[in-house]
Parts: C-alpha cells; sequence; structure tokens
C-alpha cells in the first residue's frame, strides 16, 4: 500500500496534534481460565455480541490518538453507526478544524481535506492514500463496543479474557485491540468498554470513550 507524503498528511496531523491527548496505559492483563471458566466467557461474549447486533445504531464519543509510525497525533472523535453505515468526526476544539468521513458499503467520502473531498470504493484505502493513517473502519464499531466484527469481512478472531472472564484482548484482521476500562457493571445494562488500544505493525490507535450513546430500548446485560 502506498504512502501519500502530500498535504492532506500535514493537514489530519494538524488537526490531530491542536487536540487533547489520550494517556497510555498499560496492556490488557489476560488470565489463563479453566476450561469451566473459558466456556462460561464464551458465552457471555456471545450473547454480547447478539446484543449489540440487535442494535438499530449506536455511536460514541471520546478520545482517539493515532500513529504510522513516523506521524501521529490525537484529537476528539464522535462516531455513529446505523448497520453497515457510519458517519466519523473527528476535530480539533482549538483550530475548530475537522475533517469527517461518511459512508458504506458502497464506498466513502472523506471531507475537510485542503484539496477537497475524496471519494472512493475502499475506505481503508482512501483514507491511507488521503491521510497516511491506517484506521480499521469497518471493525471498529464492532471493536470498540466489545465484540468481534463480522468474520466474513475481517476473518476469524481469537480473544482472550482476564480473570473475571471479561474480554480483554481481541486478535482479528491482523489487529490486536485490548480492553484496558469497562463501564460499571449496572444490573440491566449493557457495559461498554471506556479505554481500547489497537494497533497492527507501525499501525496505532489509541481510544478514550467518554459516553456511548444507545438507543432507549438497548438490550439488556448478557
Amino acid at each position: 500500500m502506498r504512502r501519500w507524503t502530500g498535504m492532506p498528511v500535514l493537514a489530519l496531523v494538524a488537526v490531530l496534534s491542536a487536540c487533547t491527548s489520550v494517556p497510555v496505559r498499560p496492556p490488557a492483563q489476560v488470565a489463563r481460565l479453566d476450561a469451566g471458566a473459558q466456556a462460561a466467557a464464551d458465552a457471555r461474549l456471545a450473547a454480547r455480541e447478539a446484543a449489540v447486533r440487535g442494535l438499530p445504531e449506536l455511536g460514541f464519543a471520546g478520545r482517539v490518538a493515532m500513529s504510522n509510525g513516523r506521524d501521529g497525533g490525537s484529537g476528539r472523535i464522535e462516531w455513529q453507526q446505523a448497520g453497515p453505515r457510519y458517519r466519523v468526526v473527528l476535530g480539533a476544539p482549538v483550530t475548530r478544524q475537522s475533517w469527517q468521513l461518511e459512508g458504506g458499503p458502497e464506498g466513502a467520502r472523506l471531507d475537510g481535506l485542503d484539496d477537497g473531498p475524496r471519494e472512493g470504493a475502499d475506505v481503508g484505502q482512501l483514507l491511507w492514500e488521503a491521510t497516511g493513517f491506517e484506521v480499521p473502519v469497518a471493525a471498529m464499531a464492532a471493536w470498540a463496543a466489545g465484540t468481534r466484527a463480522d468474520a466474513a469481512l475481517s476473518g476469524e478472531a481469537e480473544v482472550d479474557y482476564d480473570a473475571a472472564g471479561r474480554l480483554a484482548r481481541l486478535r482479528q484482521d491482523g489487529w490486536t485491540i485490548d480492553y484496558l476500562d469497562w463501564q460499571p457493571d449496572t444490573a440491566g445494562a449493557l457495559a461498554l468498554p471506556t479505554r481500547i488500544n489497537a494497533e497492527r505493525g507501525t499501525a496505532r490507535v489509541r481510544l478514550v470513550v467518554d459516553a456511548w450513546t444507545l438507543p432507549e430500548t438497548a438490550p439488556a446485560a448478557p
């Protein structure tokens, strides 16, 4: 995949570097579970995935940091997902610069770059050529919600749990996703991740979710 080195990269890095930073946390703590605990954890994850897949839409707002091994920075992010369709806004509150990504299975459009909007059938290729950053858009909403992405799009996944049987690490499509913090467990509520690290090769994405947005009829906790 070709590395784009023109002004769009510098424009996006300027947006990112003007924003609030994302604290670095150590990797997730993975535990070795016995057969019974492993089966129970697998069942809870399957129930969580069914609950998340049943949502007509979900969204989150927070802070994100990205790096490609050479350029990087951090900013505010808002993500809205409705089925396969998504709308992502990344911005700098101080400079009010921002870029917006919208799309779905038919392709994506990126607005906010100095040289005008760009469109492409492959959102990953579009982002790489326009910004130099590798972002797993097709899988990010699922991973952010603490579930495996569609295997038909991202391949089979491997998972590890912490000592309490909660998802701690997920490996899929060459990415390793560590779950570092979750919402407090509340009776009847679907607890969601609040701090996530993802990496593949030199690509790094760190996400802190300040707020999740779910439908009023969101399913109960599995």
